[in-house]
């Protein structure tokens, strides 16, 4: 039996492992093309946010909070980084490197001293 996976213990390549293993074994990964996981992603990300519609922001919180809805929620962001993740695996893109890059990006259309506090576009800060 394997290890349960715990965000404190589990790296991206385990998880990206075991989502490959997962579509290797059921023959999908025929299917998994680029164009066809952006789809499935983002009508994941589209379950997701069906969660929350016509909810105020402040709201948003106590509905995550709600036992009910809370693995409901959880089993739609799990859908969307799977599908994430399967994407990179399809793609061979390294999924780190790209959110350094990103995050790299974000630094510096984002400068700490003008965007702290704020949820401004970039180019109106």
């Amino acid at each position: 039996m394997t290890k349960p996976m715990r965000d404190e213990h589990t790296t991206v390549a385990d998880l990206r492992e075991r989502v490959m293993a997962f579509a290797r074994e059921r023959d999908w990964v025929q299917f998994h093309s680029p164009k066809n996981l952006s789809m499935a992603l983002a009508a994941e990300a589209g379950e997701l946010m069906e969660h929350f519609l016509w909810s105020e922001s402040a709201a948003s919180q106590a509905v995550v909070a709600d036992p009910k809805k809370r693995q409901k929620i959880a089993d739609e962001i799990a859908d969307v980084v799977i599908y994430a993740l399967e994407f990179a695996n399809i793609s061979e893109l390294d999924l780190a490197a790209a959110i350094e890059a990103k995050l790299a990006q974000n630094a510096a259309k984002y400068p700490v001293e003008k965007a702290r506090g704020r949820a401004d576009k970039y180019t109106e800060l």
